[in-house]
């Protein structure tokens, strides 16, 4: 079967792979779409995981396969699976924990102390996945796999606003309109959020954020913390950016007195943290990593009622020949600045 494999920075292929087989507990994956995240730029950018490394549950041998928003058909069952029948459309969660650690114990399993990730030690953008029966959740036919394959990122941002204090009535600010930033924004719309701001320089990701019902503030042009703090700063603000000291002084600076930033971005570069603006402000900074099994439940049923709606973040499909050309380094260069989300198909493109 065909699979990209990360080999070293700068250096992915699409190469022919023994197809996996499902062992006891497991389901074998066709894999219908995947799609491109900005993890997976960082790990083609940089290649921070060595190619030898095996993880101690996923036991896969690399070089790996990158690709951890997917979704396919179930093919194949092993041992003491019988409770999901070949053909049924599945979305995978990708992150894997061992359920025994002190922060699984706490129900904390986006913490495990073994935890890792599907994608980052062998991944979707491959012809077939092999996955625990637990990691496969069954979504209504009617979505479709490109929506199945958007709900791990849209997990994401579900996780990181039930983090924060947003309810009904709060206002938000949203820095960075990529993928994960436009499902705060759709989330945060879903719990009720009635001001949500974007701070985004692309014009093209600014139209979409605005679409959805965003004010939009280009920081470029715009003195973001000025104009919010004209009218008295937000409640929450969520760095789905990571450029760096900009993005976290701006979430921190445009809060009101006793607003919560919280940071979901992998950040790009180091900052300086003054503790005094906390402790005379009151303001608070929290951290939101991946989701867990609840929040993807959750957001295929916010999916299905129709809550939530993530098929205006797909701005691109391509077949997964061209992964590397039309995917990661578009998405490394002129991409960055008009796309969205790029979905990868292992068979042709409607």
């Amino acid at each position: 079967m065909k699979s990209l494999l990360l080999y070293g920075a700068h250096d992915a292929r699409v190469v022919d792979v023994p197809e996996p087989e499902a062992g006891p507990g497991q389901v074998k994956i066709r894999v219908e779409c995947a799609g491109i995240c900005g993890s997976d730029l960082s790990l083609f950018e940089y290649s921070p995981i060595p190619s030898d490394f095996v993880h101690p549950l996923l036991c896969t041998q690399g070089p790996h396969a990158l690709g951890h928003e997917f979704a396919g058909r179930v093919v194949a069952v092993g041992d003491g699976v019988d409770d999901l029948p070949t053909g049924t459309l599945v979305a995978i969660r990708p992150n894997v924990f061992d359920g025994t650690c002190a922060a699984c114990s706490r129900g904390e399993v986006n913490l495990c102390e073994n935890g890792g990730f599907i994608g980052v030690s062998g991944g979707g953008f491959s012809e077939y996945v092999v996955a625990g029966r637990d990691a496969a959740y069954p979504v209504p036919e009617e979505l479709g796999a490109e929506v199945a394959a958007m709900i791990e990122s849209t997990a994401v941002a579900w996780h990181a606003v039930k983090q924060s204090p947003a309810s009904e009535g709060s206002s938000a600010l949203v820095i960075g309109a990529g993928p994960v930033g436009l499902g705060l924004v759709a989330c945060l719309k879903a719990r009720g959020v009635s001001t949500i701001h974007v701070s985004e320089p692309s014009a093209a990701r600014g139209r979409l954020a605005a679409d959805m019902g965003a004010v939009v503030h280009d920081p470029t042009v715009d003195d973001v913390v000025a104009r919010l703090n004209a009218d008295g700063g937000v409640d929450v603000s969520f760095d789905a950016s990571g450029v760096g000291q900009p993005t976290y002084d701006t979430a921190l600076r445009a809060l009101r007195p006793g607003g919560t930033s919280v940071v979901v971005a992998m950040f790009h570069d180091t900052v300086q943290v003054n503790l005094q603006e906390y402790m005379v402000s009151e303001k608070k900074l929290i951290g939101s990593m991946a989701y867990t099994a609840d929040d993807f439940a959750e957001v295929i049923d916010a999916v299905t009622s129709g809550v939530l709606d993530p098929r205006p973040l797909i701005t691109g499909r391509i077949v997964l020949d061209d992964v590397v050309s039309q995917g990661l380094e578009h998405l490394l260069g002129t991409g960055r600045n008009t796309e969205v989300k790029v979905l990868v198909s292992p068979g042709d493109v409607d």
